[in-house]
């Protein structure tokens, strides 16, 4: 009823799945045939497929899916279910399709993969990490052998050759941190010859929602070796000995601090009697302000770990470490100070990318997941996709009770280890979500204590991520995880190998327990999912507190209940709020993700122009005929000197260098525009209107900039051996170049900081 209410009204999510549907039948009644071939048949059958165009029409979809069931049954022992098919379907229209776990989502992105690259496209199947990149290109590796077509994965440490031979394959496995990487390694490439990547085709994203949402904002970057910063040890120790609510004051939302009226006049003293608001030198403020940040704001175990001398980021989506991730460099470096390490490279941003930015890319953009409908409208919004919500194979008989609400923390760990202590006893395994690293940790001791062995998964300990969760099924197995999203492995009832699944099933299945609600209701699906899968019995439990984060930032109010002796609050109020405060967050979460991509906007529309003049001269020479015409009215000599050919070259070579160094510094500009913009809102100022106001004008000219600044390098151009010698004209690359993903700015918006900032100030 609901689902055909929301195709009436056109509502996100809106896909019928219908037609679809009608197709198993036909597609069953190819079985017995298929059956009967021989292996180099069917291969044949499928290759069959591409001579025709996208989309699929209804007769060769039919083959398609009978063709790649049969092929998955003998290549992989699994013969897809119907619902996996209608997924199949259901990508191969370029939807999202919402499969719960446990459904197959591999399997079903694998037999789309097949069918889009036997109409003869590129695909490349998106993982969040590595490690899931190379697994599944691997095991599904002889489907696709059986199906005619090539599979391929990139990984880390991939070289670059191996990288393009990867690319050349019909389906390629990479992380979509390593993607955006290679985009930005061939927008600088000086050779067409050096690119690794093809023209963008196909895109089926695994955690869709994961990567399109809560990654959609996170830039790429691609930075170049300049001059060392050094962390502000100075400012570290000064923050250090500041105190809570004398000298500084945190925002209800624990996202922005400043400092009071007090802590101006002791950083000022400290400092040796300077103004902090001296406008003629406005560089000891910002240094202040990070070191505070660091220092209140992100705390170790919670937003960061320490490992081997460094710090490194959790992703807090997944509760993993953020490999190649990092705030931006004077937050990093402020961090790297409180915690006494040594400060890591840095130097000049070259080009980065967003995650929503590098997706747009394909003019082809599907994906699976687990919890798309919940962000169906911003699905909708950005990338104009709908979701195609897939029945699950065997019906959910999973118990999802309640929260359970306790006034405090202590009464809601209190009851929890009880829980976890009393279903324990009947041999039935827990999994119980946590929201940080110190969190499991401080939960898995308390358990101990209480003689209740518990394994933890975390970011300290991720590597070992793939065999802790495949156990976390075992009759009496108590296991921690700081999130369960994008883990990539299924919880088996009995273990990996199911050998005490009957005693397991008949103690009640997996129990999820989740130690609080996370920012966004799809990580706690997410998490309750891993329960009931495939038909299985299950349950989940949410223990909430009214001091949790997520309450005390969006929930308002939190006295005036009535609760138990235990701590407990029944009254259905008091329940609702917390899901209200959950909703507030995920509000705050999407406008964020608005105000990322309006003003991501114009510079993507500047990026464009660039890269679309920089290809030009790649590979059509424009920059080297322009050149040529300059050069002959002022240098032609060494046109005649050095021949038609290595004028060219140099030609190239000095006009992409000078179009690179023209976005780098173009991008510095727009960094610090945006840092800055915020303070117009104290005019009454529109910070949007007046950096778009800004950055326009800005850019007005940059091409026939760079052409100019080229032509009078080239005038200046002397002759070695035979060459044009460019590196003596000033034509330098960077000595190095290194990757990272800049973490979201934790705090709040910029209007927000200045106006707490300058809220005290005021009153001076």
């Amino acid at each position: 009823m609901a689902e055909g209410v929301r195709r009436l009204l056109g509502k996100p999510g809106a896909v019928d799945i219908r037609p679809y549907s009608r197709l198993l039948e036909q597609i069953e009644s190819r079985e017995e045939e298929l059956r009967g071939l021989e292996d180099a048949e069917l291969t044949r059958r499928a290759t069959d497929l591409g001579n025709a165009e996208l989309p699929y029409d209804r007769p060769d979809l039919v083959e398609l899916c009978a063709v790649g069931r049969e092929a998955a049954r003998r290549a992989l022992g699994e013969r897809p279910f119907d619902v996996q098919l209608v997924g199949t379907m259901a990508l191969l229209d370029g939807r999202i399709a919402e499969m719960a776990t446990g459904e197959g989502k591999t399997l079903t992105g694998a037999l789309a993969a097949a069918g889009f690259a036997l109409r003869g496209k590129r695909v490349h199947v998106l993982s969040v990490n590595d490690y899931l990149a190379r697994r599944d290109a691997e095991w599904m590796r002889p489907l696709y052998d059986l199906l005619g077509v090539a599979p391929a994965w990139i990984a880390e440490d991939s070289t670059g050759e191996e990288r393009r031979t990867a690319y050349s394959a019909d389906i390629t496995y990479a992380s979509v941190s390593e993607l955006g990487f290679d985009v930005l390694r061939d927008r600088l490439v000086t050779d067409a010859g050096d690119r690794v990547l093809p023209p963008p085709e196909i895109a089926i994203i695994d955690e869709a929602d994961s990567v399109l949402v809560d990654e959609a904002r996170v830039p790429l970057v691609l930075a170049g070796a300049a001059a060392a910063s050094d962390a502000d040890a100075e400012m570290a120790d000064l923050v250090r000995g500041l105190k809570p609510r004398i000298h500084y004051e945190v925002d209800d939302e624990g996202r922005n601090v400043q400092l009071t009226d007090a802590g101006i006049d002791a950083v000022e003293k400290a400092l040796g009697g300077v103004d902090l608001y001296d406008e003629n030198d406005t560089s000891v403020l910002p240094r202040v302000n990070l070191a505070l940040h660091a220092h209140v704001l992100l705390q170790r175990d919670v937003h960061y770990v320490v490992r081997d001398g460094q710090v490194r980021l959790i992703n807090e989506s997944r509760g993993r470490i953020a490999l190649l991730q990092r705030w931006p460099d004077g937050l990093q470096a402020a961090v790297e100070a409180k915690e006494k390490v040594e400060v890591s490279e840095t130097g000049e941003v070259l080009d980065s990318v967003t995650v929503q930015s590098l997706a747009l890319r394909y003019p082809t953009l599907c994906g699976m997941t687990g919890t798309a409908m919940a962000v169906a409208e911003q699905l909708r919004e950005f990338y104009e996709l709908e979701v195609a919500q897939i029945p699950s194979n065997k019906p959910c008989v999973r118990e999802d009770e309640a929260n359970r609400l306790y006034a405090t923390r202590e009464e809601k760990e209190d009851a929890l280890v009880a829980e976890v202590a009393r279903v324990h006893a009947q041999g039935r395994p827990v999994l119980i979500g946590t929201q940080d690293v110190a969190e499991s940790e401080l939960l898995a001791k308390r358990l101990a204590d209480e003689g209740l062995e518990c394994t933890v998964l975390n970011a300290k300990n991720d590597a070992d991520e793939a065999a802790v969760i495949a156990e976390a099924g075992t009759y009496g197995a108590i296991t921690a995880s700081t999130q369960m999203a994008g883990r990539g492995t299924d919880i088996r009832l009995g273990g990996s190998d199911m050998a005490d699944r009957d005693r397991v099933v008949e103690a009640g299945g997996l129990y999820v327990l989740g130690f609080g609600h996370y920012p966004s209701s799809r990580l706690d699906d997410q998490l309750r999912g891993r329960a009931g899968r495939q038909g299985d019995p299950g349950g989940s439990a949410f223990f909430v507190s009214l001091d949790d984060d997520l309450i005390t930032a969006n929930g308002g109010e939190t006295t005036g209940y009535t609760a138990d002796a235990d701590g407990r609050i029944a009254d259905e109020g008091w329940l609702a709020m917390v899901d209200r405060a959950q909703r507030i967050a995920e509000g705050r979460l999407l406008e964020v993700h608005r105000n990322t991509w309006r003003y991501n906007k114009i510079i993507d529309v500047q990026r464009q122009v660039v890269l679309e003049h920089r290809e030009a001269v790649l590979t059509q020479g424009l920059g080297d005929r322009q050149l040529a015409v300059d050069c002959a009215a002022r240098h032609g000599e060494l046109v005649e000197e050095v021949g038609e050919e290595e004028t060219a070259r140099a030609a190239r070579l000095i006009t992409l260098y000078h179009l690179d160094r023209g976005w780098t510094d173009h991008n510095a500009f727009l960094a610090e525009l945006r840092e800055g913009i915020h303070l117009r809102f104290l005019g009454r100022r529109d910070p949007l209107d007046e950096f778009n106001r800004d950055a326009v004008p800005a850019f007005k000219g940059f091409l026939d900039d760079a052409r100019a600044r080229a032509a009078e390098t080239f005038e200046e151009a002397e002759v070695e051996d035979g060459a044009v010698d460019v590196a003596a004209a000033g034509v330098k690359r960077p000595s190095m170049t290194w990757t990272y993903m800049v973490h979201d700015h934790p705090f709040s918006s910029d209007i927000e900081t200045v106006v707490g900032r300058l809220k005290g100030r005021s009153s001076d």
